[in-house]
């Protein structure tokens, strides 16, 4: 695809989607066809895949581009919370309303509304949001006044919406009300060949944003970025190479700087750098650890030595490798294996693994904090 030398913010917003593989240029051609008309746009595919900056691109592209774009993450818009939420309310309608509120529909009017993780929506929420998409009015929490709203919708799940619906999960109605156009997006493992493309603009942004180091992967990380699976697809991507800019000490991010990778060690078990050969390449970069999921180690950097300790403690010749084989993990570091296995295991899904593990997402999202799994949300180009 030739470079677009135009500034405007509809071809900087194409741009964003970044990549030279077939899939990244079919993407782009699809947000221009579909995005200049008004019909709604369903968005599937993994977790980490880049769904909201296909959506905020169609917005940008749209005669709707100097409206709102209003998100909603529709798997933390639950219960009685959902109508007033989405449809506002009137002042004095329920205890604690002191005021009136829009909601995110009248909030997005005249522009876009995006519902994220729609495929998470309760039965009975479906229908209200049905009602909403069908009719193009909303009554607000205490009112009996329907005001019409003018909005554009997209979608996004990483749900096989089509099974959700045969399984009872999902309203088939409101499947075919937002599945008039679908793209998909597909995992970064079955577009290796975007990888340098996408670490070389995250690592722009990480000196640009951030005031990081500027720096640049060597032939050999680049290599061994593209023959790793990449279960978190691009926003783990953008996790190792932060990782990765923090522990160098030069300009260059040489193998030693990758930290936090998985690879695949048991026998018939798929290994996530391709060999046994790449394992024991694996363990010569750093220290190799087992993780929870069978057959599957993380690599860390190895220690530099007179690595820091705690304050008042005096490290020893051979203590960060007696600490890496014989430390007897704590009930902290149980929690953090236990939540990386289950994110791991969902796909980076936080309603799910907090479903899952028993926690509302709150109590999960705290905990990701405290351990630093958490990631900054809506930053701009990170991946859905």
């Amino acid at each position: 695809m030739e470079p677009v030398t135009s500034t405007s913010p509809e071809h900087d917003a194409i741009q964003r989607i970044i990549g030279v593989s077939p899939w990244a240029e079919q993407v782009r051609r699809s947000i221009e066809l579909v995005a200049v008309h008004q019909s709604s746009v369903l968005i599937l595919g993994p977790s980490g895949t880049g769904k909201e900056l296909i959506a905020r691109a169609i917005h940008s592209c749209s005669m709707r581009s100097k409206r709102p774009f209003i998100p909603v993450d529709c798997a933390v818009t639950t219960g009685t919370l959902f109508a007033s939420h989405m449809f506002g309310h009137v002042k004095g309608s329920f205890t604690g309303a002191t005021s009136s509120t829009l909601g995110c529909f009248r909030a997005a009017d005249s522009g876009t509304i995006f519902l994220d993780e729609i495929g998470e929506m309760e039965l009975e929420l479906q229908a209200k949001l049905l009602r909403v998409l069908q009719q193009r009015v909303v009554v607000p929490v205490g009112s009996h006044a329907e005001l019409p709203v003018d909005v554009r919708v997209l979608a996004a799940t990483n749900r096989d919406l089509a099974s959700e619906v045969q399984a009872g999960r999902f309203r088939e109605d409101l499947f075919y009300r937002l599945n008039v156009v679908a793209i998909r997006t597909i995992p970064l493992r079955e577009r290796i060949e975007d990888v340098p493309v996408l670490a070389t603009r995250y690592l722009a942004e990480l000196s640009a944003r951030h005031g990081m180091p500027m720096c640049a992967l060597s032939p050999e990380s680049t290599e061994i970025l593209q023959q790793y699976s990449w279960p978190g697809n691009v926003r783990e991507l953008e996790n190792v190479l932060e990782r990765a800019v923090m522990f160098s000490s030069g300009d260059q991010i040489d193998p030693d700087a990758l930290s936090g990778l998985m690879v695949g060690g048991a026998p018939g078990e798929p290994p996530a750098l391709g060999s046994t050969a790449q394992m024991a390449m694996a363990a010569t970069r750093g220290i190799v650890s087992a993780t929870p999921l069978p057959g599957v180690y993380r690599v860390e950097p190895k220690l530099p030595s007179g690595a820091a300790t705690a304050p008042g403690q005096t490290a020893g010749a051979g203590d960060a490798d007696a600490a890496a084989s014989d430390a007897w993990p704590t009930l902290a570091d149980v929690e953090r294996m236990h939540l990386e296995k289950t994110l791991a295991a969902t796909m980076q899904n936080k309603s799910l693994a907090a479903k899952l593990l028993g926690i509302d997402r709150s109590v999960l999202r705290r905990k990701l904090e405290r351990y630093g799994l958490e990631e900054a949300d809506g930053a701009p180009g990170s991946a859905e």
